[in-house]
C-alpha cells in the first residue's frame, strides 16, 4: 500500500515489552488525535528481547532497532516507534526519521532504595547499585568510588525487583521510562545532568517509516517537535563523532533557551577516575555542527585515551 488511506488502520510496529507498548500507544493516540487516522499496534519480538547475553555483547541497543526496521522494510508494518537513545547513529538505508515528538524528562534516577528519602550520598559504603549502562556505571564510580556497581539486564520491573529481593541496594534507571510504566513512586532521587549526564536522546522517542512513502513521512511529521529534534540531533552528533575513535562511555544533553541551544557532553573513563566534560552553545539550526565541533574539542583534550583497562 503506497498511499495512506484513512479507512485502513496504520500498523505501528513495536517491541512487546510493557514500556515499548506504552510508548507506542502514546504515539498512536497522539497521531489519531492530530490526524484522525486509526492506528493498530503490531507486536514484534527482536533479538534483543530474546537473548540473555549482555547488550554490549550482542551489538548494543541496535539489536532492538533492527528487528523493527526489518518489519518496516518488508512492508509488514507502516511505521515504528523506538526509544531514541537506542537508535544507532549511522543513517539507515531506505528509512526516514519522520518525527521526534516532544521529549519527556531526560534524567536518570536512583530507584528502589527501601527508604525512599535516601539519596545517592546516603547509601552505605560499598552499597551494591545495579545498571545495564556503561555510561551510568562510569558516572556512578565518578560520583562515589566506594560503591559496588553491578551490571544487570532486564526491563525496569525486573531491575526494581532485584532491590525488593535484597540482591541490590538500588538501581539507576531513566525517569521517562518509569513514568511511562507508572513506576514513578519507586524514585528516591532524580539525578540532574550536572551530576549524571543522560544518554544522547534519552527521554525522546523516534518515529520511523520507509523513505519511499512521502505521504506517510508528511503525516507522521505532524508529531515532530522542533526543539526536541534540534537537541537530540546535537547530542547524537557528539556520539557519532566520538564512536569512531573512542569506546568509553558518553553522556550528552542539549536544551534550548531563548533560541539558543546549549550542549554539554562528557566522555568518562570506565573506572570513573577521569572524565572530559565540555559545553558549547549555538543556534538550534546548527545542532549537527555544534555536536561535531564539541566532539572534536573532546578528542583534542584526549577523549580517545579514556578507554582504559576496564573496557573489557
Amino acid at each position: 500500500m503506497s498511499s495512506v488511506g484513512a479507512q485502513t488502520p496504520l500498523r505501528l510496529g513495536t517491541r512487546k515489552s510493557l514500556m515499548a507498548m506504552k510508548q507506542s500507544q502514546q504515539v498512536a493516540d497522539m497521531l489519531t488525535r492530530r490526524t484522525g487516522y486509526a492506528v493498530e499496534l503490531v507486536g514484534v519480538t527482536t533479538e534483543g528481547d530474546v537473548s540473555r547475553a549482555l547488550l554490549a555483547q550482542i551489538g548494543g541497543t541496535g539489536v532492538f532497532v533492527s528487528g523493527l526496521r526489518d518489519r518496516l522494510l518488508s512492508g509488514e508494518v507502516d511505521f515504528v516507534v523506538h526509544s531514541l537513545k537506542d537508535l544507532p547513529t549511522a543513517p539507515p538505508e531506505g528509512i526516514a526519521l519522520a518525527a521526534v515528538p516532544p521529549r519527556d524528562d531526560p534524567r536518570d534516577c536512583l530507584c528502589g532504595v527501601p527508604d525512599l528519602t535516601a539519596k545517592l550520598a546516603d547509601l552505605p559504603r560499598a552499597a551494591r547499585i545495579g545498571t545495564g549502562s556503561p555510561r551510568r556505571m562510569a558516572q556512578l564510580r565518578a560520583l562515589r568510588g566506594d560503591l559496588d556497581v553491578v551490571a544487570i539486564r532486564g526491563n525496569a520491573d525486573t531491575r526494581l525487583r532485584k532491590v525488593e529481593d535484597g540482591e541490590l541496594d538500588a538501581v539507576v534507571l531513566a525517569y521517562a521510562g518509569l513514568g511511562r510504566i507508572g513506576r514513578i513512586a519507586s524514585v528516591a532521587e532524580v539525578l540532574d545532568p550536572d551530576r549524571m549526564l543522560p544518554a544522547p536522546g534519552q527521554g525522546a522517542l523516534a518515529i520511523e517509516c520507509r523513505a519511499d512513502r512521502p505521504d506517510l513521512v508528511a503525516l507522521l511529521g505532524t508529531l515532530d517537535d522542533r526543539e526536541t529534534r534540534a537537541a537530540v540531533t546535537a547530542e547524537r552528533a557528539v556520539l557519532a563523532a566520538l564512536e569512531a575513535g573512542c569506546s568509553a562511555p558518553v553522556g550528552a544533553y542539549a536544551a534550548e533557551t531563548d533560541e539558543k541551544l546549549y550542549l554539554t557532553a562528557a566522555v568518562i573513563g570506565f573506572d570513573g577516575s577521569r572524565q572530559i566534560r565540555l559545553s558549547a552553545s549555538g543556534h538550534p539550526s546548527e545542532a549537527e555542527r555544534l555536536g561535531r565541533d564539541l566532539a572534536a574539542r573532546m578528542f583534542a583534550e584526549g577523549a580517545d585515551q579514556l578507554m582504559g583497562e576496564h573496557a573489557h
